[in-house]
């Protein structure tokens, strides 16, 4: 049986999702942005609803994973705002203008986020190289990278996955995620050897996770 994160982009998703044995929610708001950082109030409901823990996405806006002086004052005080709502951990990820993991930045949140963990989230399918990129999120702080193995999918990024699980030697989580579903998470289990796994549990192409799907999904 895996560990299971389920993306969700509302509180109808995120109940779903915990009450069919998801054990972790990564929450966020912009589902055609691939997440951005949700609403307070809406975060504040939601864990007053949900035992399970919430990570919560910080991103200010869709597009590419390198911000402004503004958008990066942005990124801290919803940060440290979110922070109060007792979340238990975030989710978010800084490039510079060369596709590298920008060390400073990102130090900077995982910094403010403590004691709570955080996740590099899919800008690192973004960064250029992988190994280097590996070694960078882990000097930042970081607990856990959700990556598809620098490609497109997870059935794509297969190769690099093991080979992220095997480089990181226990030091970071890899979290996997990018087109996961119940069809394929035994196969990747099976090759990456990952422990976590990362999916929206949205199998019709609308909005809300399919509980059957979050069961599946854990069940596997």
């Amino acid at each position: 049986m895996s560990k299971i994160e389920i993306a969700c982009f509302n509180p109808e998703s995120a109940i779903i999702a915990f009450e069919n044995g998801a054990d972790r929610i990564e929450f966020c708001d912009g589902l055609s942005e691939g997440g951005t950082t949700p609403d307070f109030d809406t975060v504040k409901e939601l864990r007053e609803k949900i035992k399970i823990p919430i990570f919560v996405m910080i991103r200010p806006r869709g597009g590419d994973f390198t911000y402004s002086e503004a958008e990066s004052e942005q990124m801290e005080k919803d940060l440290i705002r979110l922070k109060s709502l007792k979340v238990d951990g975030f989710v978010f990820g800084i490039l510079d203008e060369n596709n590298q993991v920008n060390v400073e930045h990102n130090r900077i949140l995982v910094e403010m986020a403590y004691p709570l963990p955080c996740t590099f989230h899919r800008a690192f399918d973004r960064a250029e190289g992988l190994e280097d990129s590996l070694e960078k999120v882990i000097e930042c702080g970081f607990k856990t990278i959700l990556t598809s193995g620098q490609k497109p999918n997870v059935a794509e990024g297969k190769e690099n996955l093991k080979k992220l699980v095997e480089l990181s030697n226990g030091r970071i989580e890899i979290l996997v995620g990018g087109g996961l579903r119940s069809t394929n998470i035994e196969e990747l289990r099976t090759y990456t050897h990952a422990g976590y796994f990362h999916s929206s549990a949205i199998t019709d192409g609308g909005a809300f996770a399919n509980p059957d799907e979050v069961v599946a999904l854990k069940n596997k």
